[in-house]
């Protein structure tokens, strides 16, 4: 399991009134966020939000121009070198030199790190092993497949097995499959004892790794709270029913509003329709009402609001008052 070096705290990150501008452009504006140790936290927004611009602030990368900020008590301003010490960054873009083995580019790494030539050596076979990568241990990287390169760069961020992770925007252009394999393995590094500061613009994958979420727009936090508490705060799920034939819409629509009441929304195609629910036990009586009109239906469910939905309510309106949940 990772070590924080005793340091006396309950929170890996720590951060109150964070700001960061460039020129008049305020990136970060005011950002408070709590993440417990051994937590995934996640940072959502719209591309310009100030999430990369946050993790980089914490990765010491950056200096704050105004708030505070600790890593593990540690802060970030004054006792930068400590925390590096305690940190792993993967980046938007890939860190591995091309021309270089992933063996060689993962001693490097650990020899900057302070490691000994053999011990950097040996850890560059357990990382390799671990992130199925040992067949192509003395390829160059210039060879690599996107997820592999990825794969790589998660690796090197992990020589030294800090206590906290930040992973920007990890699976951004992988294909599905080697997508799910960083998921998995970032739940294994977290189930060891690593915390995790998660960038993405998939929402699934928040919703797949994070226990918290924070939402970013303009620089400034517009909610925070679990993946499940965001969902309900948007109130009501939806009765969604997809028609088998367009001629049925009039009466179907009609059908809906009288079991639920006002509140329908229609799909261009004029198949799909869905209307809020305060009860999904009354979905039977909807169903049985469909059926006794001659409706024919291919899908009928109740959906919960998802984390698209909390993303497109809550980012690029400058009115949305922060909410925690």
């Amino acid at each position: 399991m990772p070590e924080v070096d005793n340091v006396a705290t309950t929170a890996a990150v720590r951060v109150r009134g964070l700001v960061k501008t460039f020129g008049e452009h305020r990136a970060v504006d005011g950002v408070d966020l709590d993440v417990p140790i051994g937590s995934v936290h996640a940072l959502l927004g719209p591309n310009g939000a100030g999430k990369t611009t946050t993790v980089r602030l914490l990765a010491t990368l950056l200096r704050p121009d105004d708030g505070e900020a600790s890593v593990f008590g540690l802060d970030i301003a004054t006792e930068a070198a400590a925390v590096r010490r305690r940190i792993g960054l993967t980046g938007q873009y890939a860190s591995v030199d091309d021309a270089l083995t992933a063996t060689e580019n993962l001693v490097i790494f650990g020899r900057l790190l302070g490691l000994p030539r053999r011990r950097a050596r040996t850890r560059a076979a357990e990382l390799l092993a671990e992130f199925d990568l040992a067949e192509a241990a003395n390829r160059p990287v210039t060879g690599f497949s996107g997820g592999m390169r990825r794969r790589l760069d998660l690796a090197a961020s992990l020589i030294a097995r800090p206590p906290l992770l930040f992973l920007d925007e990890p699976t951004t252009g992988l294909d599905p499959r080697t997508r799910n394999a960083l998921w998995e393995t970032t739940r294994r590094l977290v189930a060891d004892g690593t915390t995790v500061v998660l960038t993405t613009q998939y929402l699934e994958e928040a919703d797949q790794l994070a226990d918290r979420v924070t939402v970013l727009d303009h620089g400034a936090v517009v909610a925070s709270g679990t993946p499940d508490s965001l969902k309900d705060s948007l109130g009501r799920s939806s009765l969604r029913v997809r028609l088998l034939h367009g001629t049925d819409l009039d009466v179907a629509r009609e059908t809906l509003t009288s079991v639920f009441g006002p509140g329908m929304e229609t799909d261009v195609d004029g198949l799909g329709l869905s209307i809020p629910v305060a009860d999904p036990s009354v979905v039977a009586d909807a169903a049985i009402a469909l059926r006794g009109r001659g409706i024919g239906l291919s899908e009928i469910a109740v959906v919960r609001p998802s984390l698209d939905d909390v993303f497109l309510t809550l980012t690029g309106n400058p009115d949305t008052e922060p909410a925690v949940v």
